[in-house]
């Protein structure tokens, strides 16, 4: 865990909040389901006892007061847990429809505000007498890869861990009067600045360096081919329409196993095989709706965390994007993996998500009220990218509630402003799984691309010569009690 905090916002952070409308909530999220039932007294007072290893989870943010810098974060004087954790039950028969059902009714609407943005909702009455945990947290607070950073905090490595450290008191510090606030606000926006022209100088000083090699050269020139399309509007997809309904997220489940075969056979990434699958089930998806495929392309948008080893653990977001289009009339699966392998490796040979991340960082450059007032007139009639197709490695090893082990993790990812659609992709404990969010206006029928999913996955797995691969059970670490 990082050691310090940081007061305010950043621009990345603080845009989430900007841009965050009712119909685009900004939350990022999980359902996850556990062996057996969670104790939830015992649930609720563990978490409580771990909150001051998450300092962030009692803070709320405050809007600047005169509305000139990114809002800040600040103690919860009221900070109640309960307010955070609650108990649901399920009516017979508990199965997974019950479960997306709520799972809907949960990630649907905005956060509250007025209290930290984070909550755990604990489902019982599941089959098999399992527990369900649902989780939200706000995106301005982390992101993907920090978020599972988190996970491992607030849930076991074992299913007898030692008991949490206990608290160093501190008591919070006093609110600063108007006076106080003013300066900050001030400083605040003038440490912003410098810390994005910082940023924007040591990109390009990189890329700089980067120009002194002959095959970075070559790269980055190559890559930069590739951009001028992507300045062209999309094809707009069945799903690209305007969002204004529920929420909703199904989830397909394969062998992790079995895509680290087929990258192996294919000479590629796990990265390269989900977009393989994606973009295939996808074309399946648009003829189904009676759309042509040919000569049209789906644009992704991939974030590439931009975390370092020092800053794991690190609340934030610290990432920048690729955008990755690739054709839908490519029918054989072995040339669309090829296709992507080799587009994917261009553009980060060709540092194009630094090169991006220098047009973020200058944008954060900007004061924040422009940033505000971009959020508040934010509008998309034209998305620029079809989906968002998000990637986290997460732990192989199982991982434990009140000694209940997590059996299965479905992502959320938030969608919105034309985006009827976003993939995220969670690999844990042997098993990689695609979380499919739907706007239920923009795309009634997501079930049906989940279904295209699990045909492209075993397309792809049989071209590549791979056969089925049965999880090996793992083990059962116990933890030494003190």
């Amino acid at each position: 865990m990082a050691k310090t905090l940081n007061h305010r916002l950043t621009s990345m952070d603080a845009s989430f909040l900007y841009f965050e409308k009712k119909e685009c909530p900004m939350h990022i999220g999980s359902i996850s389901v556990f062996e057996g039932e969670i104790p939830f007294a015992r649930f609720v007072a563990n978490v409580n006892a771990k909150l001051h290893l998450l300092p962030r989870y009692q803070q709320v943010v405050a809007p600047d007061p005169f509305n000139l810098g990114h809002p800040t974060w600040e103690h919860d004087a009221n900070f109640d847990i309960k307010k955070h954790i609650f108990k649901i039950q399920l009516d017979k028969p508990g199965d997974d429809a019950a479960l997306i059902q709520l799972g809907t009714q949960i990630f649907t609407p905005m956060m509250e505000r007025s209290k930290p943005l984070w909550d755990i909702f604990l489902v019982y009455g599941l089959q098999g007498k399992r527990t369900a945990m649902i989780a939200r947290v706000h995106h301005c607070m982390v992101d993907g890869v920090s978020g599972v950073d988190l996970l491992k905090i607030v849930l076991d490595l074992t299913p007898e861990p030692a008991p949490a450290p206990l608290p160093k008191f501190a008591p919070p510090p006093p609110k600063p009067d108007p006076t106080r606030r003013l300066f900050d606000a001030l400083l605040g926006n003038m440490q912003e600045g410098m810390e994005r022209w910082m940023e924007f100088q040591n990109g390009l000083l990189n890329l700089a360096q980067a120009f002194t090699k002959d095959e970075s050269r070559a790269a980055m020139q190559q890559a930069g081919g590739l951009l001028p399309a992507l300045a062209s509007p999309v094809a707009l997809m069945p799903f690209n329409q305007p969002c204004a309904g529920a929420r909703k997220l199904v989830w397909s489940e394969f062998s992790f196993a079995e895509a680290r075969a087929i990258r192996a056979a294919c000479g590629g990434t796990v990265n390269d095989v989900v977009l393989t699958v994606l973009s295939s089930a996808v074309s399946r998806y648009v003829q189904f709706h009676g759309q042509p495929i040919v000569g049209k392309k789906l644009r992704v948008m991939v974030p590439v965390s931009l975390r370092q080893e020092e800053q794991r653990g690190a609340l934030g977001n610290l990432v920048s994007l690729l955008p990755v289009e690739i054709p839908l009339d490519l029918s054989d699966p072995l040339q669309r993996f090829r296709y992507v392998n080799e587009k994917t490796a261009k553009m980060k040979s060709g540092r194009v998500a630094e090169g991006l991340n220098l047009f973020s960082a200058l944008m954060g450059i900007l004061p924040p009220p422009v940033h505000a007032l971009a959020g508040a007139l934010a509008s998309a009639p034209i998305p620029a990218f079809n989906m968002v197709s998000t990637n986290v490695p997460g732990p192989q090893v199982p991982l434990y509630a009140m000694g209940k082990r997590m059996v299965a993790y479905y992502p959320y990812v938030p969608v919105g402003y034309g985006i009827g659609c976003g993939c995220a992709i969670m690999s844990y404990d042997q098993k990689l799984t695609f979380g499919l969010t739907s706007d239920t206006v923009a795309m009634p029928d997501v079930e049906r691309l989940k279904a295209f999913l699990e045909e492209a996955f075993v397309e792809l797995r049989n071209a590549a010569g791979v056969t089925e691969i049965k999880p090996q059970v793992m083990k059962v670490a116990r933890g030494k009690r003190k």
